[in-house]
């Protein structure tokens, strides 16, 4: 087979009839190709909360396609896969830019201390993530195939590479393409079946698809994926209609309370400012309930409540459990300590409590996936750090440790079902809310439960973009999300992702809600967990070879 067969010729990279404004595009250089290829990265992060402009993603994807086009043309497969490289890297990197900039807000927060090494979170997290991009565009580029099967082989690349940056290096999926998909609240039942990675190679057919409009050489080329994509879609809309059904049923017997103190991140570990602290959460979990509701049953504070180890202050504690009212049970994100072994350190961790009215700490859960550079740094880089007067964000020698036992992320709380308790991002991680040993537990756990301290990044998208992915937990493990933040946003969300109440982004506030009930039987995600995306990674690859094979 000769190489001129399966690819474009250098002269008409497209194919007819192409628009001399894409040819343009599949024709550029050097600067001018990298330069397009982030703007258009950029251009994408409009589709992510808390803008869900879903077409900013179509154009995205679809400059993409032709400058995959012009990377790929007159090259054997082994010569493509570094121009198409160096696309997809540019096109990531400006795609997290543009997605992530609100991390810089975090550097401000103590900035004599911090504000050297904002360009390492704005600038270089997203360049060294935009590898996955690029090694999913050169992927991508040894399928490519003038046609609608560089679509598939495009979905099959960016599919891969979204799921090895969840994973790989502890993993960061923010902002991973299938969000795109999951804000609309009918869209996002289909979590429920093939989870956030399957919904990003969805999300890239059917965003990608138009940029055939421009180029296909017959009419089904041209208009075929498209109109796929548009069926694709509508059909989705109308399966997350009918699965949605009235709203669900209420736990019997538990009334929640949610207390977002909106503590501003620079006062709220100062351990002067303790004795107001818990005065403030005391104060605002006493408030009286509206005429008629029921007196709540479960208090929730968000994550790291106190700036000091209340297990280790008595009285502390003992005014804690006198807030609270008899029968009433708290769960609140505290920081612990663990007595070292002869010769450790003192141990730390990230902790969610359960405190009762005798003042008693009833169950624990420590925090299993830390933050990199927030909450823990390598003993030899954090010492080195220390001998060059900094530190990482929690001022903790040595950070916090990691919880170990994947059973405790169920925690017994009396009065409510088991509960899978996360801190933090934890809440991003598809299929890792529930322990790995979840089925050997006697009784399934009855809700997510988010708690989280937002207040590094103020009113940015950040904490909008942390809420929508949580949210999206709920639906594919089929449980409600009980989300209590420092300084927002705070929701009680049912399990097919329907926001039962919430409060607003940096306002001191509280919130009385019932506890929505989990479905029974739970999703067929929270049952196979990605292998429904295996299968659809599969088809996009089996589509872009046999295409090849045919050319």
């Amino acid at each position: 087979m000769g190489h001129a067969r399966d690819v474009a010729a250098p002269s008409s990279p497209l194919g007819r009839p192409a628009s001399g404004f894409v040819r343009a595009i599949a024709r550029l250089k050097g600067w001018r190709r990298l330069g397009l290829a982030w703007l258009a990265g950029a251009l994408g992060a409009l589709a992510m909360p808390p803008y869900g402009f879903l077409p900013a993603l179509t154009v995205s994807l679809s400059v993409a396609v032709w400058l995959m086009d012009g990377a790929a043309a007159d090259r054997t497969a082994p010569r493509r896969l570094w121009p198409c490289f160096v696309v997809g890297w540019a096109w990531g990197f400006g795609y997290l830019t543009a997605g992530l900039w609100w991390l810089g807000q975090a550097f401000l927060v103590e900035a004599d201390e911090f504000l050297w090494a904002m360009p390492l979170g704005v600038v270089g997290l997203p360049f060294a993530l935009g590898l996955f991009y690029g090694a999913g565009f050169g992927a991508a580029g040894l399928l490519w195939l003038r046609g609608p099967a560089r679509i598939a082989a495009l979905a099959f690349g960016i599919g891969a590479a979204e799921w090895l940056r969840g994973h790989l290096f502890t993993g960061f999926p923010w902002n991973t393409l299938g969000m795109a998909l999951a804000q609309n609240l009918w869209l996002m039942q289909w979590g429920a079946v093939i989870g956030l990675y399957g919904l990003t190679v969805l999300a890239v057919l059917i965003c990608a698809a138009p940029a055939t409009l421009a180029t296909g050489s017959h009419p089904r080329s041209r208009f075929g994926p498209s109109a796929a994509a548009a069926i694709v879609l509508i059909g989705m809309a109308l399966y997350g209609a009918v699965r949605l059904g009235p709203p669900d049923p209420v736990v019997a017997g538990v009334r929640l309370r949610l207390v977002q103190p909106n503590l501003p991140q620079d006062a709220k570990f100062r351990p002067e400012n303790r004795a107001d602290i818990v005065d403030r959460y005391i104060e605002l979990s006493q408030r009286p309930t509206e005429a008629g509701a029921p007196e709540p049953t479960h208090i929730v504070w968000p994550e790291s409540a106190f700036p000091f180890l209340i297990q280790r202050d008595p009285d502390a504690l003992a005014k804690v459990a006198a807030g609270l009212k008899p029968g009433q049970q708290l769960v609140t994100g505290a920081a612990r300590a663990e007595e070292p072994l002869p010769g450790e350190r003192l141990r730390y961790f990230n902790a969610v409590m359960v405190i009762g009215p005798d003042g008693v700490i009833s169950d624990t859960y420590d925090k299993v996936h830390l933050v990199p550079f927030g909450e823990y740094l390598p003993a030899p880089l954090d010492a080195a750090l220390r001998a060059l007067g900094l530190r990482q964000f929690v001022a903790i020698p040595g950070g916090f440790s990691a919880g170990t036992l994947a059973a405790q992320r169920i925690l017994a709380v009396p009065g409510l079902p088991p509960v899978a308790a996360t801190i933090c991002y934890e809440a991003i991680f598809p299929h890792a809310i529930l322990p790995a040993n979840a089925a050997s537990v006697p009784r399934p756990p009855g809700l997510i439960l988010n708690v989280t301290n937002d207040a590094w990044f103020g009113d940015t998208p950040g904490p909008r973009q942390h809420l929508a992915q949580a949210r999206l937990r709920a639906v594919e493990e089929g449980l409600p999300l009980v989300r209590d933040a420092n300084t927002g946003i705070s929701a009680v969300i049912d399990p097919h992702g329907r926001i039962v109440a919430r409060t607003e982004l940096d306002q001191e506030s509280w919130l009385d809600a019932d506890l929505p009930a989990r479905i029974v039987g739970g999703t067929l995600y929270g049952q196979l967990g990605d292998a429904a995306f295996a299968l659809m990674l599969a088809a996009c690859l089996g589509g872009a070879l046999t295409a090849r094979r045919r050319a």
